[in-house]
């Protein structure tokens, strides 16, 4: 990351110093080589940075999770990652994990225990929903989506899956917006289409692709800002929106950056 104002501790020079920090935050492949998902690796180390959170990444010592590999039936693929990254992991003796990634946050926090990877797993909406909490972020007045309409797209390893729906909520409650429900949200919620692997090959054949059944979810709701929580929707929506030609109108944003450009 080249931006100067950006500090990212890694685990193996923490390690060296004898030192562990509080949080290994898992980057995931999406945000480290996707550009768009990069915005938001950058703008959550910065909130980590503003409140002072101890944390570490892998850097190279971070593969894939495997989750695309398991998704796609490729079973033995999957366990040749996971086990790699469970001795990294155990090796630093890593406690507590966070991602801004439900698909790594459902395999890491779900699917390791069985091979022998036993961690505290959290989305960053949750600890930011905790930070909040504890007052460690501040938003300033009239912050930039001050009396904006704003919506929501429930991801489907975060919500469905993971049954986390309240706290992204609550993190968008701060903005000082204008929060509306998509008319599916919640347990009802529609995937953006990317997930089980689809994101890495074609669709089956039909009429509508999914992101665009969910893109008409998405203008129906009169929204300006779409908040998402995972670089997949993030991707399906935003070419939704740009198919539409809607992208100078509607903004699809991860939480993170939203709080990240409204902290005092």
């Amino acid at each position: 990351m080249s931006d100067t104002n950006i500090n990212v501790p890694m685990m193996a020079d923490l390690a060296a110093e004898g030192k562990s920090p509080e949080i290994l935050f898992w980057v995931g492949c999406a945000g480290s080589f996707d550009q768009r998902a990069q915005m938001v690796t950058k703008a959550f180390v910065k909130i980590l940075n503003k409140v002072g959170m101890s944390f570490a990444i892998l850097g190279p010592e971070e593969t894939c999770t495997g989750d695309p590999a398991r998704r796609s039936g490729n079973e033995f693929l999957f366990q040749m990652q996971a086990a790699q990254n469970i001795e990294v992991l155990n090796m630093y003796e890593v406690k507590k994990i966070v991602t801004t990634c439900p698909h790594c946050f459902n395999t890491l926090g779900n699917e390791y225990k069985e091979l022998g990877g036993d961690y505290e797993v959290i989305h960053h909406t949750t600890l930011l929903q905790q930070l909040i909490d504890e007052g460690k972020i501040k938003l300033k007045d009239g912050g930039s989506f001050k009396g904006k309409r704003i919506t929501y797209h429930d991801s489907c390893y975060l919500g469905r899956a993971n049954n986390i729906y309240e706290a992204p909520r609550k993190v968008l409650q701060l903005l000082d917006a204008e929060l509306v429900e998509l008319k599916r949200c919640r347990t009802k919620g529609l995937c953006c289409g990317a997930g089980g692997a689809q994101m890495f090959k074609e669709e089956e054949e039909g009429t509508l692709r999914v992101n665009q059944e969910r893109t008409k979810d998405v203008l129906e709701s009169k929204a300006s800002v779409v908040a998402v929580a995972c670089p997949f929707c993030s991707t399906m929506l935003g070419d939704g929106v740009k198919e539409k030609e809607k992208q100078d109108d509607i903004k699809v944003l991860d939480i993170a950056e939203m709080i990240e450009a409204s902290m005092e």
